[in-house]
């Protein structure tokens, strides 16, 4: 969540400052409208995007069979975070509260609706009501004082002005930012955004009435005269918004098509930047060593596990194979056993690594045996880990388990001197879980033991 709430407030700022520098200033108000909505869904879905690239390296830094050692010997304590907790039923009771409000407001609005006549006119419902206001829009509806409308006193720019927003759909925009609003209540980048939407919508509904009268000083002395009138409403559009500066120059100002279109294109690395620095992750993994034949990792392995017996057990534990090493056949050492493991070296992570898995949500870790999440590491440093490694594709009994996190094995200096500092020259004594496919042997089994003798 965290690393989610991170990457789209990035976002979030970035867009909104590149906004606000290349495009409000514009009179390209339609682009900019959908640059803004663009700007809220991209901003929810790049942090789920996930671009991994691959890079090898030339060894692998584990055994996968030292992997399973760990997932099967590791007890894992479940400590209970009463913090997180707490914030959670903060957000919870804060979003619900915020949701009530959300929802009574358009129950109001509805009910204003529903008890007062409508009026059709062109494309929208005329709802006339007693008390004194500007006009204002929610959907396909018009609110206006009922005096003024029997008595003639609503000039026609203002009636252009409220049908822009209904036949061009605004109130789904405010809809939408309230909605976001609501769920990401602590984020008061949201605020600015519903801002710039709303006088981005004044823009366009300006620019139909200049369009249609082509007389800006007499709508500018329109506008000036109801400013201030009334408050705003929470979810409808509003006449008197903001009437500042911005929308009294924009009704003069053009926008050449050359310079309209230079300001698009310049997106498009913007969005390619964000995507790159946001979304890949550079992945190691062990590269196919083309040179070594299949004869030498023989050898290394008929080295490796000199002195072992194998133990191989049926699903029912029968035993099918008890042998020493030195007595299988080829053919059983590759199957059952496989290659011999690589040296765990020496490895420690650096600071922006750490700080990465700190700030990983799906950071899975299994230090010295114990598994510990993003949140467990902020209790050591980059210093304190000695080795690490990642890995792929857990399993559990043969299946493929959490494949959603990022798995790492992680051991500190005293773990790494007293298990794995001579691993090769040590006895040791690992569990592989592997199902042999029907055909290898005369039954399907699962080699669950092979032991060093001590």
């Amino acid at each position: 969540m965290t690393d989610f709430l991170i990457k789209s407030t990035i976002t979030l700022l970035v867009l909104l400052a590149v906004y606000y520098l290349f495009l409000e200033k514009e009179k390209i108000h339609v682009f900019n409208r959908f640059y803004l909505l663009f700007c809220l869904v991209f901003s929810m879905v790049l942090p789920l995007i996930t671009i991994e690239v691959i890079e090898e390296i030339a060894q692998p830094t584990v055994n996968p069979g030292n992997i399973q050692i760990l997932q099967g010997s590791a007890v894992i304590l479940e400590e209970t975070n009463y913090l997180a907790i707490g914030l959670w039923s903060l957000y919870a009771v804060v979003t619900l509260v915020l949701a009530i409000r959300f929802i009574s407001n358009i129950n109001t609005i509805s009910s204003k609706m529903r008890s007062n006549e409508p009026i059709d006119y062109k494309n929208a419902k005329l709802i006339l009501v007693p008390e004194k206001t500007l006009p204002h829009t929610f959907l396909n509806t018009i609110f206006i004082n009922e005096t003024e409308y029997n008595n003639r006193e609503i000039e026609a720019e203002l009636y252009t002005h409220e049908l822009t927003h209904v036949t061009q759909k605004h109130t789904l925009d405010i809809l939408f930012i309230e909605l976001l609003k609501t769920v990401f209540w602590f984020n008061p980048i949201f605020i600015f955004y519903k801002k710039a939407i709303q006088l981005n919508h004044e823009f366009l509904a300006d620019e139909k009435v200049v369009t249609s009268y082509n007389n800006v000083p007499f709508y500018q002395s329109l506008l000036l005269s109801k400013a201030n009138e009334n408050p705003t409403f929470y979810l409808a559009s509003n006449l008197n918004y903001l009437i500042t500066k911005k929308r009294l120059l924009m009704m003069t100002k053009t926008t050449s098509s050359s310079k309209s279109i230079a300001k698009k294109i310049i997106l498009i690395p913007l969005f390619t930047g964000l995507v790159l620095f946001l979304c890949v992750q550079t992945i190691t993994q062990p590269a196919n060593d083309k040179d070594n034949s299949s004869l030498s990792e023989d050898k290394k392995r008929d080295a490796y596990y000199d002195d072992v017996r194998l133990i191989v057990k049926d699903n029912r534990k029968k035993i099918l194979i008890n042998k020493k090493y030195e007595v299988l056949t080829l053919n059983e050492k590759r199957s059952y056993i496989g290659n011999a493991p690589a040296a765990i070296n020496r490895k420690s992570p650096t600071k922006k690594e750490f700080e990465t898995w700190i700030n990983d949500t799906r950071f899975s870790g299994i230090l010295d045996g114990k598994k510990i999440n993003n949140i467990d590491l902020k209790k050591y440093n980059a210093n304190y880990i000695v080795s690490y490694s990642r890995y792929y594709n857990p399993t559990l009994n043969g299946k493929s388990i959490e494949t959603n996190l990022n798995h790492y094995l992680l051991f500190s200096n005293s773990y790494f001197e007293k298990h794995l500092k001579d691993k090769d020259k040590k006895a040791f004594f690992k569990v592989i879980e592997k199902t042999i496919k029907e055909g290898t042997v005369t039954k399907p089994v699962i080699i669950n033991e092979v032991q060093r003798n001590i």
